[in-house]
């Protein structure tokens, strides 16, 4: 059992989870509290479209480590289960269960939303991420952006379910009021921007970590490519371009609460668990040289991650504060 959950990386399941629960019930529906709304995804379609998100996502990490059990021997031996505890057979085998129920599941929820159009997506993501596991991720950088958009759906994909039925229920309501629901989109579009730069940062910094293993096996990776001190300077770049856009978002959008007062808590949240451990990250970059030092900075990175996704917490304390 715990190989098995080792090999679909059962603790991302649940930040999987916990951020699509996270953008439902501390984002969208505090917005939609303040003019009266609810959501309208009951919680049972609302925990197939996780589910969905979760199965597909376990299926990719399934299709990866199976074929890349060769480089995962020579960059990180230890945490290798396909081919030791689990058979090439089964991972394929639990590869295509995982694929058929997100796939099924996904299908279902567009039909029942109206939007069957929309199960095609689901069909595109697993085939997607086979041929992220089969060709994409040895290409120069198309592997890291591939990853980093799926991470950025994540969060979007409840708001693009939500939505639709929002307007078929409140849209005559908002055009009465001249008013839309952008700013669902806007909020959650900002986690899911967040989680899409602060991914591919973590994915190039992982290609150096791993660049002993895929320079063997002849991958086309970004410090393969480039060398690894031109690809940290790129990494640099990108942690500076993240720091200033949340400096930007901050100033610009959460200086004040909806009350009208200067709001200290985001200021806070944004300097201690973001912006400070950003920097703090460009100082680890330039003085690693070492696979453990790349790696402690991958991990950091990812806390990174999960701090900025519970941000959200902040906005729901925030925003009941101004309801109430």
């Amino acid at each position: 059992m715990m190989a098995f959950l080792k090999l679909i990386r059962f603790q991302n399941l649940l930040i999987i989870a916990a951020t699509q629960y996270m953008m439902r019930f501390l984002i969208i529906a505090p917005i939609l509290a303040v003019n009266g709304f609810e959501p309208q995804l009951d919680h049972l379609h609302f925990f197939l479209l996780v589910f969905s998100s979760i199965a597909i996502t376990a299926a990719g990490y399934v299709i990866n480590d199976y074929f890349d059990m060769k480089t995962d021997l020579l960059n990180r031996p230890s945490t290798v289960i396909v081919g030791k505890k689990i058979s090439r057979r089964w991972a394929m085998i639990l590869h295509i269960f995982l694929n058929t129920l997100g796939i099924l599941t996904g299908i279902y929820l567009s039909w029942d939303a109206g939007m069957l159009g929309f199960g095609i997506a689901y069909i595109m993501a697993a085939g997607l991420l086979w041929f992220y596991s089969t060709t994409y991720k040895r290409q120069f950088l198309v592997g890291n952006l591939i990853v980093s958009i799926f991470t950025a759906v994540v969060p979007f994909v409840v708001v693009v379910f939500e939505v639709p039925l929002l307007n078929k229920a409140y849209g005559e309501i908002m055009i009465a009021r001249g008013m839309d629901f952008d700013i669902i989109l806007a909020w959650v579009g900002g986690f899911s921007f967040f989680a899409f730069l602060s991914t591919l940062i973590r994915e190039i910094i992982k290609d150096v970590e791993d660049f002993e293993g895929d320079a063997a096996y002849g991958r086309n990776t970004l410090p393969i490519v480039l060398g690894i001190r031109t690809t940290k300077l790129i990494v640099i770049i990108l942690v500076s371009f993240m720091v200033f856009a949340l400096v930007y978002v901050y100033s610009t959008y959460l200086f004040r609460k909806p009350g009208g007062e200067i709001d200290l808590f985001s200021l806070l949240w944004f300097s201690l668990m973001l912006v400070l451990p950003f920097i703090y990250l460009i100082f680890k970059l330039i003085s690693a040289r070492e696979k453990k030092e790349y790696h402690f900075c991958s991990n950091l990175t990812k806390l990174i991650m999960l701090t900025g996704i519970l941000y959200s917490a902040v906005f729901y304390v925030i925003i009941q504060a101004f309801i109430t």
